[in-house]
């Protein structure tokens, strides 16, 4: 069975390093073209022949996004290494449990890019295996990852309440602001993860949990949800980032 047929939109995000934006644009093209396309196919009524068949383009387009991200995703194995082996055991996290809950999600990242690989290569005949166990690796490996961020995100919640406490007992109030930025952030994190896992088990084999049972605009509708909140967080960190290079710059000048 082509990954095509089980996978509307491939799941995993790029590595850092890569072109997150405009893997992020296709990924919401992806999904909301399945979003649309199952709505308009499943609600269209028999008599309503220009529905079904915008639905099923759309649903095609959604599909050949969904390849191309795939065939993308054959160049990101050393962007993910670079990542995994610059952040190494985690020596800079203040806390133990978020540094190997994410030396435990690096490695799932990892491992994820060459079970994909080689169930694309089997779908595209270039290799004489069957693809139906590589593409179920791929999908338990970024269920575990997704799993394992949530995990983090929550440990990293109370982190943040802790360090909210103590400040609210005391003066920083810039320094409020920032952990209350940083908590927004990671609830955003939940539900994308949420939203991906929901998926994910969505695509396991029939008979666990919901597994097959999501009609394709549900799918679509979780996916793009994840898929904006991604690009609402990379606006945010790139808006962030240029304001401290602003700042930064401002304060060289004020010193010459």
């Amino acid at each position: 069975m082509s990954h095509s047929g089980i996978f509307s939109c491939p799941p995993l995000p790029p590595p850092p390093g890569s072109s997150e934006l405009a893997f992020g644009e296709i990924r919401t093209f992806c999904y909301g073209s399945q979003l649309v396309g199952g709505a308009l196919t499943q609600k269209a009524a028999a008599a309503d022949v220009s529905s079904q068949r915008l639905g099923k383009s759309l649903l095609l387009f959604s599909a050949q996004l969904s390849h191309c991200r795939t065939v993308l995703r054959l160049f990101d194995d050393l962007s993910m290494l670079a990542y995994s082996h610059s952040y190494g055991l985690g020596a800079s996290e203040e806390d133990a449990g978020v540094r190997w809950i994410s030396v435990l999600t690096n490695v799932a990242d990892q491992l994820y890019y060459p079970c994909e690989h080689i169930a694309w290569a089997a779908d595209a005949e270039l290799i004489k295996v069957r693809s139906d166990k590589w593409w179920l690796f791929s999908t338990v490996l970024w269920g575990t990852s997704l799993l394992l961020g949530i995990l983090r995100s929550f440990r990293v919640l109370l982190l943040l309440r802790k360090k909210l406490k103590k400040h609210q007992r005391g003066e920083g109030g810039s320094r409020r602001s920032d952990l209350h930025r940083q908590t927004q952030a990671e609830m955003l994190s939940i539900l994308s993860s949420m939203a991906d896992l929901s998926n994910a088990v969505h695509w396991m084999p029939p008979g666990f949990l919901w597994a097959g049972r999501f009609p394709s605009w549900l799918v679509g509708l979780l996916g793009t949800t994840s898929s904006l909140i991604g690009l609402i967080q990379l606006n945010t960190s790139s808006s962030e980032l240029l304001d401290s290079t602003m700042l930064s710059s401002q304060s060289g000048g004020d010193a010459n």
